[in-house]
């Protein structure tokens, strides 16, 4: 564990970028094909709530994550000593973003203790299936990240990592809006 050389805010902002695009893409791939997204996305409460699976902001979605990862980052820096010095900062991340992002929201998203109260949609396990998971993902990605700079690897595979994923997500643009044909 690094205690001394706490993130500069560019590299924050860097490595929450990466860090919550790549966990986001993986998770949001095992709910898509776990959970039976597109026919839930095309039908029932979720009808009129999210666009269908194959819209291009759909596809556009995991490439933009990375502005999530700065507003992340952003929050982060102040509290980067709780969040990164400690032992289990990591947990400790992981609950602050389940807590503020997911249970407590202002808004009333669905699973959240606002749309329980003030939405039809129905809340189940299967509503925090996807997100919680991804929340400590990304809080254990980037303590791991951050807490070992020496590991220059790291940086060269989260990297290339995050490119595929922003290039995959401009071709599920592309083919989203007919300007690429996918050969079925």
């Amino acid at each position: 564990m690094n205690t001394t050389n706490q993130p500069t805010l560019w590299s924050l902002i860097l490595k929450s970028s990466v860090a919550h695009t790549l966990t986001y893409f993986l998770m949001g791939i095992l709910a898509y094909n776990f959970l039976n997204y597109e026919n839930s996305f095309a039908s029932g409460a979720l009808e009129n709530y999210m666009r269908p699976t194959d819209s291009p902001w759909v596809a556009a979605g995991p490439g933009l994550q990375w502005i999530r990862g700065i507003i992340f980052a952003l929050a982060f820096y102040p509290l980067r000593d709780t969040f990164f010095s400690k032992k289990n900062g990591w947990l400790i991340l992981g609950w602050v973003l389940t807590a503020l992002g997911i249970l407590s929201t202002f808004g009333a998203a669905p699973a959240s203790i606002e749309g329980m109260i003030y939405t039809n949609y129905p809340t189940n396990i299967f509503s925090y299936m996807e997100v919680v998971p991804q929340a400590f993902l990304f809080a254990g990605l980037l303590y791991y990240w951050i807490n070992h700079p020496e590991k220059k690897w790291l940086n060269w595979m989260l990297g290339i990592l995050f490119v595929l994923v922003v290039l995959m997500s401009i071709m599920g643009i592309l083919a989203a809006t007919g300007a690429l044909t996918v050969p079925e």
